[in-house]
């Protein structure tokens, strides 16, 4: 499903289920069930009642219901109370609140910096030495 127009808003209903990938622009309301992924730079909101089965990339989220995915926000990820998230986040901001179920691992980054990596110690150097001759 793909939609157009820069300012508008979505809404999918509870009784809404889908199998496949959903596009967006603007903003959307899901409160149904997806068994796919989820691609936008707009703005997600999951409602109480939304179940989705696969991986989230968007500008920002706020998200409730049940989540069995990764969720990748360029900007803010807000995961709601109750809500259940099995999966890596990544985001600029992440706010979780209280009574939240999350497995997984997080990454946030607000000032999108490229981690430096770490030190490499060396070894101390060996001078080399002949190898034994065979058979001998």
């Amino acid at each position: 499903m793909t939609t157009s127009g820069s300012a508008s808003k979505n809404v999918l209903a509870a009784d809404v289920e889908i199998k496949g990938n959903l596009k967006f622009s603007g903003e959307l309301v899901f409160e149904g069930r997806l068994d796919g992924e989820i691609h936008s730079d707009g703005a997600l909101q999951l409602g109480d009642n939304a179940v989705v089965n696969g991986n989230i990339h968007v500008g920002s989220a706020v998200v409730r219901g049940k989540i069995n995915g990764n969720v990748f926000a360029k900007e803010k990820l807000e995961i709601k109370s109750k809500t259940e998230l099995f999966g890596d986040v990544r985001a600029s901001k992440l706010i979780i609140e209280e009574g939240v179920t999350f497995v997984g691992k997080s990454e946030v980054n607000p000032n999108k910096v490229t981690p430096a990596p770490a030190p490499v110690k060396s070894a101390p150097h060996k001078a080399a030495e002949p190898l034994p001759a065979a058979g001998r």
